[in-house]
């Protein structure tokens, strides 16, 4: 099962594989086991970042395609740009020089002639959109990048950047940003914009960083994400009570359609309007396959009509304004 990416003729799985700790803290056996039971589920779509794995995840995916085996032209790579390398970690740009520096230094660490779809990682005050585009188009037409799109922008600047893209002669094929059962945000205004231009959508975090698997439901498991010094602060927002009451609803479902809570969760987020793709990160091959099996399953619509309602986001003036 493939779905377009909006307006381009680029197909990809409904969820794909993200690697936040490949190279940190998942092995490269570990991910190599992850990615093959990926492929034979049919899941053809993996993001990354040369920030991922503490700067280790791009090679880290580069080295699992070629020791899996993996045909470059079965999987689609999407990953981040604008950052450089300094003692302090990363510093982000959109600049220009950054960009495609960036993109060198991405495309030598996955060991590929080209990316596939390259996101903006995210809005730089100090860089003009255009100048921005100007590099985009220009690796666009040297081959090395295929697709373009920004990862967390607003609904403005995403719109900014959607329409000056047309001036230089490319269109936006896909956003990203976090959407989950906890994380309704997008539904506000993002979402309903680029379904009416057709521009794709690729969800990060689609378990709300593993809170909705129900792992967090009485303790913190030691080999956690909310257990790291690294990424607990990632997962803390979402274990305050507020949210608890939609995690007890995806486990009932679970419960009751004898399931997963993965399943449920990522079964409801990818038949959701507008959804691409919707990313996940295994921390194991078990994980894997409970993905894969949440990627094929259908929810019965009372369930889904259950979850819109303990979950619905706040809404009110100016979004349900003509609603």
């Amino acid at each position: 099962m493939r779905h377009r990416l909006g307006n381009t003729g680029l197909k990809v799985s409904p969820v794909g594989i993200g690697t936040l700790t490949w190279g940190r803290d998942t092995t490269i056996i570990e991910a190599e086991n992850i990615w093959n039971t990926a492929v034979q589920a049919g899941i053809n779509l993996i993001d990354t970042s040369p920030t991922y794995g503490e700067g280790s995840a791009e090679s880290t995916v580069g080295t699992v395609l070629e020791t899996t085996g993996t045909s470059r032209s079965d999987v689609v790579i999407v990953t981040k740009g604008g950052y450089i390398p300094t003692d302090a970690r990363f510093h982000y740009s959109a600049a220009k020089n950054a960009i495609l520096q960036s993109i060198d230094r991405s495309l030598e660490a996955l060991q590929t002639d080209y990316i596939d779809v390259f996101l903006l990682a995210r809005p730089d005050p100090e860089t003009p959109f255009d100048e921005s585009l100007e590099a985009l188009s220009m690796a666009l037409r040297s081959g090395v990048i295929r697709y373009i799109g920004v990862s967390n922008f607003s609904a403005w600047d995403t719109a900014k950047i959607h329409f000056l893209a047309k001036e230089f002669g490319t269109k936006l094929a896909t956003v990203s940003a976090e959407y989950s059962l906890l994380e309704r945000g997008v539904e506000r205004e993002l979402l309903p914009g680029l379904r009416r231009d057709n521009i794709g959508f690729i969800a990060w975090s689609a378990l709300a960083r593993g809170v909705l698997t129900g792992k967090y439901r009485h303790t913190t498991p030691p080999d956690s994400r909310a257990a790291s010094p690294i990424l607990s602060g990632f997962v803390e927002p979402y274990l305050s009570n507020e949210y608890s009451a939609i995690t007890e609803a995806v486990l009932a479902a679970a419960s009751g359609l004898d399931v997963s809570a993965t399943t449920v969760a990522l079964a409801w987020l990818t038949s959701q309007p507008g959804v691409s793709a919707a990313l996940v990160g295994p921390r194991s091959e078990l994980q894997a396959k409970q993905i894969a099996e949440g990627m094929q399953f259908a929810l019965p619509q009372p369930i889904v009509d259950a979850l819109n309602e303990v979950s619905a986001p706040r809404r009110g003036y100016p979004e349900t304004e003509g609603l």
